[in-house]
């Protein structure tokens, strides 16, 4: 509970920064990291209030005793014969929150039906979305988020090197999804999401997994992250069934390049562009930049994929304690493709990669 009423604290001092009058959540990744409550989500409205006097939640009677075993927080519940509509005003007047013109941080992924009815029940709000409030601090990682990631990882280098290890002609993609999704559950995760494209399929930035056979002479492709005390790992390592020609050696030796100097650009204070921006340049001269079909990352943490973006043009600067990926890829179609990536971490003096598993899987 120290972790969240910490989480609690910082948030105000993000609302006073801000001139905030209130934040109001979603049952999602935002509410989960704020107050450790993660409850069933369906049509019947759920939310977490937050002003500098008070923190509550509306919770539909069903699910709130379930939802009080994960916080101290006070509840306004309401059932389905009254509807939410009076147990929210007396949350709004808890907070202080019946003014008007107030200042109203919204949960971007929230159901629009539970946000229009928030703002209609107060008098003529301002509103934006989390990026400057609970977005800008979930995306700076505590002690105990690094530590879940890492451990997550760790796990995602052996399930990604016994995969390799395990190929043998005949196997199908699937076939080298079940081993490491096996291993994540014999060691006490699940399975996130699994891509393994052969040969061609590689070319597909997300492939959908299936019944391709593995021959001689084929690239293997494998981006893989599991769930681990409640936090992701996600990377793509690649290699060679086979004899890597040189148009393949080419290809992996240019990504290489792209990510090293991604690497070096990565560290606070640059923006998200220009770390796109090092790896995409280092692309383009060796002759691939319409190959590069997506951006270069995007953050880690409660979700595999959250802010901040690592994207062309992003003029975004990163600070220390974000987590994002670093993907560049090239795409042929029709032969194969190359993405290599790492999840780091920004530490005041550069980063620090997650993974201790090599790039180079030949």
């Amino acid at each position: 509970m120290s972790l969240y009423s910490d989480r609690l604290t910082r948030l105000r001092a993000a609302m006073t920064a801000t001139e905030t009058d209130l934040v109001v959540l979603g049952p999602s990744s935002h509410m989960m990291w704020l107050s450790g409550v993660n409850p069933h989500g369906d049509e019947r409205p759920v939310m977490l209030l937050v002003s500098q006097t008070h923190a509550g939640f509306l919770m539909p009677v069903l699910n709130a005793d379930a939802a009080r075993q994960m916080t101290k927080l006070p509840f306004e519940t309401w059932s389905d014969d009254t509807g939410p509509a009076a147990a929210l005003d007396r949350l709004l007047a808890a907070c202080d929150a019946t003014g008007a013109g107030l200042s109203v941080v919204l949960d971007e992924t929230m159901r629009a039906d539970f946000a229009l009815r928030l703002l209609d029940a107060m008098d003529a709000p301002e509103r934006r979305f989390t990026e400057d409030t609970v977005g800008r601090l979930r995306a700076m990682k505590d002690g105990a988020e690094y530590d879940a990631i890492k451990a997550a990882h760790l796990l995602n280098d052996e399930a990604v090197k016994l995969a390799f290890a395990s190929l043998k002609a005949g196997m199908t993609e699937r076939d080298v999804q079940n081993v490491i999704r096996d291993h994540y559950k014999a060691n006490g995760a699940t399975p996130e999401f699994t891509i393994v494209g052969f040969g061609a399929n590689g070319a597909f930035p997300h492939h959908h997994t299936g019944d391709t056979v593995l021959a001689d002479g084929m690239a293997v492709l494998i981006d893989t992250g599991c769930r681990l005390n409640g936090y992701p790992s996600d990377m793509t390592r690649c290699g060679f069934f086979g004899t890597p020609d040189a148009a393949y050696k080419k290809v992996f030796e240019t990504v290489e390049a792209a990510v090293q100097a991604a690497l070096a650009a990565a560290k606070p204070g640059v923006t998200a562009g220009a770390i796109d921006k090092a790896a995409r340049d280092v692309i383009t001269a060796a002759g691939y930049g319409p190959q590069f079909l997506h951006r270069t990352g995007h953050g880690l943490g409660i979700d595999v994929h959250e802010p901040p973006y690592i994207v062309a043009g992003s003029d975004h600067v990163l600070e220390a304690g974000n987590v994002f990926s670093i993907e560049p890829g090239i795409y042929i179609n029709g032969k194969f493709g190359v993405r290599l990536e790492e999840i780091v971490i920004l530490r005041e003096d550069g980063n620090q990669v997650f993974s201790e598993l090599p790039r180079n899987m030949l």
